[in-house]
Order: structure tokens, then C-alpha cells, then sequence
């Protein structure tokens, strides 16, 4: 470890760190996969603690030059707490609002992809045409386009819209996706992101002759994979299982193509 992260690491607790080594992977495997759009983007992460600071990118640095000590702290209010770059503004906006409005928002990841923004543009939104897009939909919340994302009187807007929903396509402009665990928030985004790629596919030859997936099948695939009750301690467990799979193989990813992250 370089010193300069060995230095952060011995000033701060270890479920911070926890969380800045998390959040620079979910970077590096951003830009794996293509998803970033130059120094623009963000995926944020909420501070361990009473504070209510959250992680964002520096502001300069490309997605897969992120590391865990370089990331920004800053607060509700917008003030950087802990960091030696400047951030994207917007992407304080955004995660603002989203941090301080949903509690389970432990992880938001906000993309400009190619197949994200068509999707963002067309008029019907997501459709329900693959097994992938009707998990998707019952949990799909959408947001007005207003320009970019600079006034903080958007933001009020912007909570309201999302609900309790996990998954946004803010028209005209992205994708959007939080989870309570790095894990959580990447499948969420994943999923999204992969829909969206299917339906601009699907259209691309026009919107006659698309199969919608029968009425009877979107209400089972809704019942399926619907949230489990409050009380549904399998379904809890099964969660923390396949999160704890999943960031597995997100480390596993991360490491052997974008090794660094952790410092």
C-alpha cells in the first residue's frame, strides 16, 4: 500500500475504508464494461456513521484511475469533507438528494451509456419483452427530464419520482440504480443496463412486429421476484448469499484486469 492511502487508511475507521475500496471497485468494473462516458458519471457511497457524508468520484480522474483513497468525501450540504480534487457538481446533486431521502441507499450508481440514454429517450420507456425487463418494471420508477442536473430544487422532484423504487430512468438523460450493498447496486444496474441494451436491439427494426410478453407471464414473473415480506427470514438470507457471490466475482474481476483500486 502506498503511503498516501496508508495514511488515510490510519485516520480513518475500518468500515470507511470498507466502503472506499467497495466504491472504487464498482469504478474500475464500470470501465471494464465500458459504461463510463469519459468524466462524466458517478457512483456514490454513504459513509459508514451518524455524519451523512458520502463517497464520489474526483472530479479529473478517469473511472479506472479511481482509487479507494482518492475518492471525495463531502456532505449533504456540499462541502468536501476529505479529498484533494474537486467533484462533479451535478453528480452532488443527484446522490444528495438520493442519500439523504432513502435510507437502504448505501450504493447509487448513475450512467450515461449509449443503450441507457436511447432507452431514456423513447417514449414508452422499458417494455416488457424479455424475462429481464419484466423483473425489471415493477421496481422501474421514471424522472422528468429538467436540463442538467444543477438546480437543487430538482432534487425534491427527483426523491419523489423515485418512490421506494431501486431503479430510475431519468428520461432524456440515464440510468440510475442503488442498493444497500455494492453487490446489490451493480446487479440492479446490471440488469437495467442489459434491458436497455435488449429493447434498443429488439426496436431497432421497428416497433411492429415486437413481441410483448402475454399479461398472464408479467404478473408471474412480478409475484417471483417480488421483494420478500418483512418477516421472510429465508428470503433475507438468500439476499445476503447471493451478495456476497456477487462481489466475489466482482473482486475476482477487478483484480485480475484493473488491480490498484484498493490503495
Amino acid at each position: 500500500m502506498n503511503a498516501k492511502a496508508q495514511t488515510l487508511r490510519d485516520r480513518i475507521s475500518a468500515a470507511e475504508w470498507q466502503t472506499r475500496v467497495e466504491l472504487a471497485a464498482l469504478y474500475r468494473l464500470t470501465a471494464l464494461y465500458g459504461w463510463d462516458d469519459f468524466l462524466a458519471t458517478h457512483i456514490s457511497a454513504r459513509v459508514p456513521g451518524p455524519e451523512r457524508h458520502f463517497l464520489l468520484n474526483p472530479l479529473g480522474l478517469w473511472f479506472e484511475e479511481v482509487t479507494a483513497s482518492s475518492l471525495v468525501k463531502v456532505n449533504l450540504d456540499g462541502s468536501i469533507v476529505d479529498g484533494e480534487y474537486e467533484i462533479n457538481y451535478a453528480g452532488f446533486v443527484i446522490h444528495s438528494a438520493i442519500h439523504a431521502a432513502r435510507e437502504d441507499a448505501h450504493f447509487i450508481l448513475h450512467f450515461h451509456t449509449d443503450d441507457g440514454v436511447a432507452l431514456s429517450s423513447q417514449t414508452e420507456g422499458l417494455l416488457p419483452l424479455n424475462q429481464r425487463s419484466l423483473a425489471i418494471i415493477p421496481r422501474l420508477a421514471y424522472h422528468d427530464y429538467e436540463g442538467i442536473a444543477l438546480n437543487l430544487y430538482e432534487r425534491e422532484r427527483l426523491v419523489a419520482d423515485l418512490g421506494d423504487k431501486s431503479q430510475l430512468l431519468l428520461r432524456n438523460h440515464g440510468t440510475l440504480a442503488l442498493g444497500s450493498t455494492a453487490a446489490q447496486a451493480w446487479s440492479r444496474m446490471y440488469g437495467l443496463e442489459k434491458a436497455a441494451t435488449a429493447q434498443i436491439g429488439a426496436l431497432s427494426a421497428g416497433r411492429t412486429g415486437v413481441l410483448i410478453a402475454p399479461e398472464s407471464a408479467q404478473e408471474e414473473v412480478a409475484r417471483q421476484t417480488a421483494p420478500t415480506a418483512a418477516g421472510d427470514d429465508d428470503g433475507r438470507e438468500r439476499r445476503r448469499r447471493f451478495d456476497a457471490l456477487a462481489w466475489d466475482a466482482i473482486r475476482r474481476k477487478v483484480d485480475r484486469h484493473s488491480p490498484g483500486y484498493d490503495q
